[in-house]
């Protein structure tokens, strides 16, 4: 029988994002070359790699697997050697991480791996990678290695929190604000309160692990690991309601909204204590980072400028 990933929620992640590899990466920013990396890992072998941004939520992950269930896949995606990719899956193994799948490029971007093995999430520290997934219509991230990590408050439940427009929605009307300001924004989103926002990048991941949780909820599992979403969005009444009604429309249930009207995220996101965030505003993200594991997700318009300027 052929080996399928099938109706599995698939991860494909970076060595980088799952472990702290910072100081191996200063050989690469100060130009030493990929051999003298490939050599500092091997000598490196045997010690183990610390966690990294992403390693709380790919643990919690995994552990909606049993032995008679596998219901979570996650691959390593790296530009490292395959060398060096020895050091990373003897590093999972310490931590108990049943990872069994890599691929590893040498340098070369390995996006182009996304579309057979069909991730719903895609986490990487390379800014060009998440980019070209992105383009490609699977979920990415930039992780921030410097962000916060993940607490120890919820072990049995994975946190998630996302942003809202250009992050599970489309940017459709962050146009709008973008070009004619928060009264034109609100106006906008009042008239079409009752007419779904078309999906944005994220949808996807949304949807994959509402139907994971909703796969447990059918067998009836008690004690078992659970899935908890957050919406941590800028808008406010009257907006919001398009928000939830585009949710109800996809039969998607979120389980915290919060409608902040342009405050910082940074607090309320470290009191939901996620084990991931993803948004598209720099601003936000960094500012997320000292609180929690956060991503940038490099979509709409927000980033079409950012581009433009840069």
């Amino acid at each position: 029988m052929a080996v399928s990933l099938s109706g599995q929620l698939v991860v494909a992640i970076s060595s980088r994002a799952l472990f702290d590899f910072e100081q191996e990466n200063l050989l690469f920013d100060q130009g030493a070359g990929d051999r003298a990396y490939m050599k500092h890992q091997l000598k490196r072998l045997d010690e183990p790699a610390k966690p990294g941004v992403a390693f709380s939520l790919v643990r919690k992950l995994l552990a909606f697997n049993s032995p008679d269930q596998q219901r979570v896949e996650v691959v390593i995606l790296s530009r490292n050697d395959p060398v060096s990719g020895m050091r990373v899956f003897r590093s999972a193994r310490h931590y108990g991480l049943p990872i069994q799948r890599g691929v590893f490029t040498r340098g070369e971007s390995p996006y182009r791996y996304l579309r057979p093995l069909r991730a719903h999430l895609f986490l990487s520290a390379n800014e060009a990678d998440v980019r070209s997934a992105l383009l490609e219509g699977v979920p990415a991230a930039r992780v921030l290695p410097h962000s916060a990590h993940a607490g120890e408050a919820h072990p049995r439940e994975v946190r998630i929190a996302f942003d809202g427009d250009a992050v599970l929605f489309s940017d459709e009307a962050e146009q709008v604000f973008q070009s004619s300001g928060l009264d034109a924004f609100q106006l906008h989103e009042q008239e079409r309160a009752a007419k779904p926002l078309p999906a944005g990048p994220f949808k996807p991941l949304l949807q994959a692990l509402h139907d994971l949780q909703q796969r447990g909820q059918a067998l009836g599992e008690e004690g078992g690991m659970r899935i908890r979403t957050a919406l941590v969005t800028a808008r406010s009444a009257p907006a919001h309601e398009r928000a939830i009604r585009t949710l109800m429309d996809w039969d998607i249930e979120v389980d915290e909204a919060m409608f902040l009207g342009g405050l910082p995220k940074g607090e309320f996101l470290r009191e939901f204590e996620p084990d991931f965030f993803f948004d598209d505003q720099t601003g936000h993200v960094d500012g997320a980072a000292r609180h929690v594991p956060a991503g940038h997700v490099m979509s709409g318009v927000s980033n079409a400028i950012i581009e433009t300027l840069g």
